[in-house]
């Protein structure tokens, strides 16, 4: 694993979120997965959200900024749940996730719901596209909004359309869901840095997107409308490394699909 020198600290991003950053570098991942603790400056329990793969010695430091309430999940990508149950039985507590299969002594996650929770009052949101079962949390304490994305808008890049659990059509409706949010709300994404204005941010991702499927119509009208997706990347990701045209294939696929649709 690479060495970075967020890795094994809390570090405090707004008065009531902190973040673990998981020693779990990759292309997908960046600089690793971001496991959140949430806490109201007077509470003396938190929440933690999404606390990454089952690797001992990150889950032990998760567990230190306990007690808590509950674990929470944006979604079933093992980089956010595959600790889950190991921290949930340290903990004493119980996992919820918008699929109740994650789901430990407890039930699922209901879009719009409320959660009073660590001291702070936590809104789901169902935000499907990058997975089908993709949640943002939101919350306000003493004039600091913030969401916590997962993976439907990162710190940094931009989120595969995990194709055929993701759909393109869903995303963009999520992106403009997030695209309402109050200016200035903070962004605390699965990976990647804190975002200043997560509105603006998710702004740029329905641009980028709209940009994407202007290529995806131009290389179908150069290759042919039975080109394949791996045919479509290396057309229209020709400026990516070749090492993340997997991923990207994901994408083509579900932008085909949406094209199709249409």
């Amino acid at each position: 694993m690479l060495e970075h020198p967020a890795y094994g600290s809390l570090r405090p991003v707004t008065p009531f979120a902190s973040v673990l950053l998981e020693n779990n570098p990759s292309a997908m991942t960046l600089d690793g997965t971001n496991t959140w603790v949430l806490r109201a400056p007077d509470s003396e329990s938190c929440v933690i959200v999404d606390p990454g793969h089952h690797e001992i010695e990150h889950l032990e430091r998760v567990a230190g900024c306990g007690p808590a309430e509950v674990v929470l999940l944006t979604h079933h990508h093992p980089d956010h749940v595959e600790g889950a149950p190991w921290l949930a039985g340290r903990l004493g507590v119980s996992v919820r996730a918008f699929d109740p299969v994650l789901c430990l002594d407890a039930v699922s996650l209901e879009d719009g719901e409320l959660l009073q929770l660590g001291g702070l009052r936590l809104r789901v949101r169902h935000t499907p596209g990058h997975t089908g079962d993709s949640v943002c949390l939101e919350t306000e304490h003493d004039g600091v909004r913030a969401v916590l994305t997962g993976d439907t808008v990162l710190g940094r890049g931009t989120t595969v359309i995990a194709h055929p659990d993701g759909a393109l059509g869903d995303y963009l409706r999520s992106l403009r869901l997030l695209v309402e949010v109050p200016a200035g709300t903070v962004g605390l994404p699965g990976h990647g840095p804190e975002l200043a204005d997560l509105a603006e941010t998710a702004r740029y991702y329905l641009e980028h997107r709209e940009q994407r499927l202007d290529q995806v119509r131009a290389a179908l009208r150069e290759l042919g409308d039975e080109a394949t997706p791996r045919q479509v990347v290396e057309h229209v990701y020709a400026d990516v490394d070749p090492s993340l045209w997997g991923p990207a294939e994901w994408s083509v696929r579900a932008q085909l699909d949406y094209l199709r649709q249409s």
